[in-house]
């Protein structure tokens, strides 16, 4: 039963396998590809290019403020009751339809110097979010790269363990044969079979670790379809020869400070800082501007075409003459009315306009201003701090990153050495066991070793990969070169 059970453990995985690599629509995924993808359709990553659409967006603002303003008016209104006769100026009651129209351009001739320092601020605004930009790349970049390499060690383990299940197998049946010949006693073969019941659940184990390392790296790409989600199998033969004597702790901290995003964001955050406070002190300058105005309106009222003695009231007393108080009687003159011009007649009739300059200086605006450069200046120097504090905390994970990769060195050389040992240990029991020398349970904790032995040594060459990957990352070599 345990045997049947060990066939149809191998058998299914080698059955998987072969399903995923004769399956057309499965696609082999590089660690290049899955980089690359993962930059393309990550959310922060989105997130941070909007953020320099809208820096740039800003930028187009600040240009703006160079360019003088121009902007029309209209309105139309029905006035009812009593209202001023545009024609006449008398009050009267009416229903008068008027529309009025203009043109209004304004030019800034002085503001403090506030629109250069605007565009200033906007252009080092896009590079600090280009900058943030680089940054999660890159750190999105080590993440798929520590995923990937998960992967590969979870299958290097199956390989592994796929082995020692036939190995137990086989010592299994041997076991049995001298069980059977009466050399050694049925213990032994009870001993053999909970090694093999004990495989085979390292086994399962290892298989379903590669596959939940599938599931997490296809997460981290943020695809859907796990199970159609594998990598390609690029075994990596040679470890990257790398002489950590080359990389002084002094020499990567020099490099990472000029090369590090997270210490150019900060030094442009300190630049933006620095043109708010500039920003803050022009708002306390007088601002002169320039303006022109120009202006029409139209009326259906009834125009005036003339004047005419009144039919009914000819004549009007306008005073007496004070010798002899005498009536004075002058003629009774009427307006006369005709239709209202048309519009465009009435457009330019009535046509006028304005200019001159407009100065503002401002003298107490319940300390705005004032409070508003106080500001600035905290924030400029919250961001000097706040770059200290960033230099900082690259000089700790730099001494973190190159200790961790002398030190996983160390253990890769030395889980190599004792790999290699365990080997030729197993090669001289599997000889011994052979001719019945060595008994079954010495035999298991000899191949027992041997299999923590080979899973120290994946464990301590992939930690190594990523470690040294780490340094180069903050050494300054591209993300893409690694």
């Amino acid at each position: 039963m345990k045997v049947q059970l060990t066939l149809i453990l191998i058998f299914s995985y080698f059955l998987s396998v072969y399903a995923q690599e004769s399956n057309p629509n499965m696609k082999k995924w590089t660690l290049s590809e899955c980089v690359n993808y993962a930059i393309e359709n990550n959310i922060t990553v989105k997130q941070s290019e909007n953020n320099i659409a809208l820096a740039e967006v800003d930028k187009r603002g600040a240009i703006g403020n160079f360019i003088p303003n121009l902007n029309f008016n209209s309105s139309a209104a029905w006035n009812s009751g009593l209202t001023t006769d545009v024609t006449t100026g008398v009050l009267i009651n009416q229903t008068t339809q008027t529309t009025n129209g203009g043109i209004s351009a304004g030019v800034p001739i002085w503001r403090g110097l506030r629109n250069q320092n605007e565009l200033k601020r906007a252009e080092l605004s896009i590079l600090a979010s280009q900058y943030q930009l680089d940054k999660t790349k890159d750190d999105i970049s080590l993440f798929v790269i520590n995923a990937y390499l998960e992967v590969l060690f979870s299958k290097e383990a199956v390989k592994v363990a796929i082995p020692q299940v036939e190995i137990t197998r086989e010592q299994l049946a041997r076991t049995n044969q001298l069980v059977e010949a009466g050399t050694v006693p049925r213990g032994d073969l009870l001993d053999v079979e909970a090694t093999l019941a004990n495989d085979e659940q390292n086994l399962i184990i290892t298989q379903n670790r590669v596959r939940l390392s599938r599931i997490s790296l296809a997460q981290l790409l943020q695809l859907e379809d796990y199970e159609n989600f594998d990598i390609a199998n690029e075994e990596i033969e040679t470890l990257p020869l790398l002489n950590l004597a080359d990389y002084s702790v002094d020499k990567i901290l020099e490099k990472a400070m000029q090369t590090r995003n997270e210490i150019k964001v900060a030094q442009a955050n300190i630049e933006i800082a620095e043109s708010d406070v500039k920003l803050a002190k022009g708002a306390m300058q007088p601002t002169l501007s320039g303006f022109y105005n120009w202006n029409s309106r139209y009326s259906d009222r009834d125009r005036i075409t003339g004047v005419e003695i009144d039919p009914n009231n000819p004549t009007q007393i306008i005073g007496q003459v004070e010798t002899t108080g005498d009536n004075v009687i002058s003629p009774n003159f009427i307006p006369v009315t005709g239709l209202a011009d048309g519009f465009f007649d009435q457009i330019d009739q009535n046509k006028g306009s304005a200019f001159g300059l407009s100065l503002q200086i401002p003298i107490l605006n319940g300390f705005n201003a004032s409070n508003n450069v106080r500001r600035a200046k905290i924030n400029y120097e919250q961001q000097k701090y706040q770059l200290e504090q960033e230099e900082l905390d690259l000089e700790k994970i730099i001494h973190q990153v190159y200790a961790d990769a002398l030190g996983s060195l160390k253990l890769y050389e030395a889980s190599k050495r004792s790999l290699e040992a365990r080997e030729v240990s197993f090669t001289y029991a599997q000889e011994r066991f052979d001719v019945g020398v060595l008994n079954s349970f010495d035999y298991s904790q000899i191949k027992n070793r041997l299999v923590t032995a080979n899973s120290d040594f994946l464990r301590a060459k992939y930690d190594f990969i990523f470690r040294v990957k780490l340094l180069e990352y903050y050494y300054g070599v591209p993300v893409e070169n690694l």
